[in-house]
């Protein structure tokens, strides 16, 4: 984001579509998981109720389940239908993958930002 090179999301859980850590992406990830979202429970409770059961753990795939306070690389998609239904978790922006941009405004993710100072325009310095 913002030309910077993409921070870790998380490595406890390890997350990201290629379990690196990061929201990278390419062609195979149809679902766009560039948003680096700090889950809360409203959030996963909202994302189950759409048939996205985030909570509940999947060994099988090396999934633990994630609880309020994990960071997690989520679809661009399912974080937007989060934001227009009142429950988008904070994103934090050194960590989601500008490729977000192409489903979610920025104003949408910077309003919910966890890692942006009150006067965002240092963005723009590269500060």
């Amino acid at each position: 984001m913002f030309g910077e090179p993409l921070e870790v999301c998380s490595l406890e859980p390890l997350t990201g579509f290629y379990r690196d850590g990061f929201t990278n992406t390419g062609p195979e990830d149809i679902g766009s998981h560039t948003v680096c979202a700090v889950v809360t429970a409203e959030f996963l409770e909202h994302q189950r109720s759409i048939g996205n059961d985030l909570s509940t753990p999947h060994p099988q795939f090396g999934f633990p389940g994630l609880k309020p306070g994990d960071r997690w690389g989520v679809c661009a998609g399912r974080w937007l239908q989060a934001y227009h239904d009142g429950v988008a978790a904070p994103v934090v922006l050194k960590a989601t993958n500008e490729a977000a941009l192409s489903a979610v405004p920025i104003e949408a993710l910077t309003e919910h930002a966890a890692d942006v100072p009150d006067d965002p325009s240092v963005f723009a310095d590269g500060d």
